[in-house]
C-alpha cells in the first residue's frame, strides 16, 4: 500500500540535512586522504611514474571508501523511512493519523470506483475515561482499533482521525459489503467486552457510512458519511447508517 506522506517536521529536515552533510564532509576527506597518500606514495619512490602512483592508490582505496559512503546512504534512507512512518502514523493505535489517512483516501476517492468511507465513534469513550482514567481508555481505544483490523482486507485504509473517532475506506465495497463490515465491527466490539465488566457495558460503536461509485472529492464524501454518523448516534447510539453519495447529490438537486 502506498499512501502520500505530509512534509516532514523542521526536526525531521534537520536530521536529514545533518546526515547528508556528513556523507559529503566524508567524501571530501577521502579525496584529500587519496591526493596525501599519492603523495607520500611517490615522494618514497620517485622512480615510478607519478600517473601510475595517482592511479593505484586511488583504486587502492576506492572498493573501502565507496563501501563505507554506500553504508551512511542506506542508514540515511533507512532513517528517512522512519521518520515517515512516525510522521503518518497514530502513536496511540498504530493506525494512519488524520493527515495520512485523508491524503490516501483522497487519492482513492479520486479514482471513484465502487468504494466506501466509514466513521466510527467509540460511544463509551468520555464515560470510561471519567470513571476509569485515561488509562483504561487508552486500552479501549487500542482495543477497537484491533477489533476494526480484524474485519478489514489488506488493501483496505484505517486512520484514528480523532480522540474517539475512527475513519476506514473500503477500496473495493458494494453497499452490502460495507454495512456488513460495519456491522461486524459493531458487534465485534460488543462481544469482546473491552477492558473490564464495567467498561464493556458503557462501551460501543455508532457507525456512518457513504458508499461512492463515481469520482467524488474527499471532503464532500467525509461530510456525507459525518452526517450518517450523527443520524447513528441520534437514533441511540450503538448502530449503522448508511446512504450512496449519489443519492445524496440527487436529493440536493
Amino acid at each position: 500500500m502506498t499512501i502520500r506522506i505530509p512534509a516532514l517536521s523542521t526536526e525531521a529536515r534537520r536530521s536529514i540535512l545533518i546526515s547528508a552533510t556528513a556523507i559529503t564532509l566524508a567524501s571530501v576527506t577521502a579525496s584529500e586522504l587519496v591526493t596525501l597518500l599519492a603523495g607520500i606514495a611517490f615522494h618514497l619512490n620517485p622512480d615510478v611514474p607519478a600517473f601510475l602512483m595517482a592511479g593505484f592508490v586511488p583504486l587502492l582505496i576506492a572498493g573501502p571508501a565507496s563501501y563505507w559512503q554506500l553504508k551512511r546512504l542506506e542508514q540515511v534512507r533507512a532513517a528517512y523511512r522512519e521518520l515517515e512512518r512516525i510522521a503518518s502514523t497514530d502513536w496511540l493505535t498504530g493506525c494512519l493519523n488524520r493527515r495520512a489517512f485523508t491524503a490516501a483516501a483522497s487519492l482513492a476517492a479520486e479514482i471513484g470506483r465502487p468504494s466506501a468511507l466509514l466513521i466510527l465513534d467509540v460511544d463509551g469513550l468520555k464515560s470510561i475515561n471519567d470513571r476509569f482514567g485515561h488509562d483504561r481508555g487508552d486500552d479501549v481505544v487500542r482495543g477497537v482499533a484491533a477489533v476494526i483490523a480484524e474485519h478489514l482486507d489488506s488493501s483496505d485504509l484505517v486512520g484514528r482521525i480523532d480522540g474517539e473517532e475512527f475513519a476506514v475506506y473500503l477500496r473495493v465495497a458494494s453497499e452490502h459489503h460495507a454495512a456488513n463490515v460495519a456491522e461486524a465491527i459493531r458487534k465485534g466490539v460488543e462481544a469482546v467486552g473491552l477492558g473490564t465488566p464495567e467498561t464493556a457495558r458503557l462501551l460501543s460503536v455508532s457507525v456512518g457510512i457513504a458508499t461512492i461509485d463515481a469520482p467524488i472529492a474527499f471532503s464532500e464524501l467525509f461530510r456525507i458519511a459525518d452526517r450518517q454518523l450523527g443520524a447513528a448516534k441520534a437514533n441511540g447510539r450503538n448502530r449503522v447508517a448508511i446512504t450512496a453519495a449519489a443519492d445524496v447529490g440527487r436529493a440536493a438537486a
